[in-house]
């Protein structure tokens, strides 16, 4: 047996026998060598050299600190970003005092495996699968994903945690965007488009002056602008900090977006949004808009944005994104006015209304059966499932 610890690691990980006497002494090297071990029973593509790196890793940080652990497992045995939720579960088996961190860290549920000091995968049916003496250092946690849980659940009805765990996942979303035609051109694959004489003339010289193979030039694509008005007034306020997070994301994660928020007055909201800390950007957002739960003049609100901002030029274009559930106390017929508008100068209007997934609803409200009419997409947004749908939308 070789005398360098990394070697002795290197023959424990490849074979298929228990860990060498040599290894009681050195914890972190065994507790590498086991999860090395579990990670290849989830099917992960685990390298002997990537297990090393592991140990060097363990025994700089040690096992007593859960946090440094599992970044280290993360950075040197996680290959492939599809691994990750097969590593975390592992990881959770494996270190079961401290759940994994990070934002959305699943929930805990403690289940009793006994893990065997051979390659057989454990019985995780509780059934007779291998010797009952097992070591109790080695207990398994299996974890479930608390947020998978809460995808469909309504904004409303979730309680404080339940609300904080969705919030985090939210800002975790990645927004896209619909494109449109640029005038500006960039050099093409495949003969399309128009041909570029100056690049083909330009690669004919490294071909003593032969055009074999000839240039073109086609129209590159951008992104649209994407414009979010979101409701906060008194009757959204179950779904109103949950659609700020969403349209945070939007801001932080792509170009060309803008936020205002709608009340008794609109509210750009844009630059709070666009800090990188969820929790600081919402509570800028909120700080600067002075008719939080307060009334509703969706017509005015609207008015105002066209006049100033949607008309001139901000809106032309534009997917535009109504975030409300339709309560109006202003005149029906300017809101249907104002959406008129708006429907001319953008690309695509989309209403999104929280109330809307309620079982037989009927958008009976005045300002809701005002702007219909106007909206290319009339979709739900009470849920994390349904935001997700919401992003799916906007890139349509």
């Amino acid at each position: 047996m070789p005398a360098d610890p990394i070697d002795l690691l290197r023959v424990a990980v490849a074979g298929d026998a228990g860990l060498p006497a040599e290894f009681d002494e050195s914890r972190p090297l065994a507790a590498a060598v086991a999860f090395g071990r579990l990670l290849r029973r989830a099917e992960l593509d685990v390298s002997v050299d990537s297990v090393a790196a592991f140990a060097e890793a363990l025994g700089v940080v040690g096992l007593d600190r859960r946090n440094p652990a599992y970044w280290s497992g993360r950075a040197t045995l996680v290959r492939r970003p599809e691994d990750l939720d097969a590593y975390d579960r592992a990881f959770a088996a494996f270190w079961s005092e401290v759940a994994p961190p990070g934002p959305g860290a699943p929930a805990r549920a403690e289940v009793a495996l006994a893990l065997d000091d051979d390659d057989e995968a454990p019985d995780v049916d509780g059934g007779d699968g291998g010797d009952d003496d097992s070591d109790p250092a080695l207990t398994m946690a299996v974890r479930f994903s608390a947020a998978e849980a809460l995808r469909d659940k309504d904004f409303a009805a979730c309680t404080l945690d339940e609300r904080d765990e969705l919030h985090r996942a939210m800002a975790r979303l990645r927004v896209g965007g619909a494109t449109r035609r640029s005038r500006r051109r960039v050099a093409a694959r495949r003969p399309e488009g128009r041909p570029d004489l100056r690049a083909t003339v330009r690669a004919a010289l490294r071909t003593e002056g032969e055009a074999v193979q000839p240039r073109w030039r086609v129209p590159a694509d951008k992104p649209r602008r994407l414009v979010l008005l979101v409701d906060v007034s008194a009757s959204m306020e179950p779904y109103a900090r949950a659609l700020i997070r969403f349209a945070h994301a939007a801001v932080v994660g792509r170009r060309r977006v803008e936020a205002f928020t709608l009340g008794t007055r609109l509210t750009r909201v844009t630059r709070q949004l666009g800090w990188r800390d969820p929790d600081g950007a919402i509570a800028a957002a909120a700080d600067s808009v002075p008719d939080w739960s307060g009334g509703t003049r969706l017509g005015d609100g609207l008015r105002r944005f066209n006049d100033r901002w949607g008309a001139p030029g901000m809106a032309r274009g534009a997917v535009v994104v109504l975030l409300s559930d339709g309560w109006d106390r202003g005149d029906p017929a300017v809101l249907a006015e104002q959406m008129a508008r708006l429907h001319r100068v953008a690309h695509r209007v989309v209403w999104v209304n929280p109330l809307k997934a309620a079982p037989g609803y009927v958008p009976l409200a005045q300002g809701m059966a005002a702007a219909l009419p106007y909206v290319d997409a009339f979709v739900e947004g009470h849920s994390l499932a349904s935001i997700e749908h919401v992003a799916e939308v906007i890139a349509a």
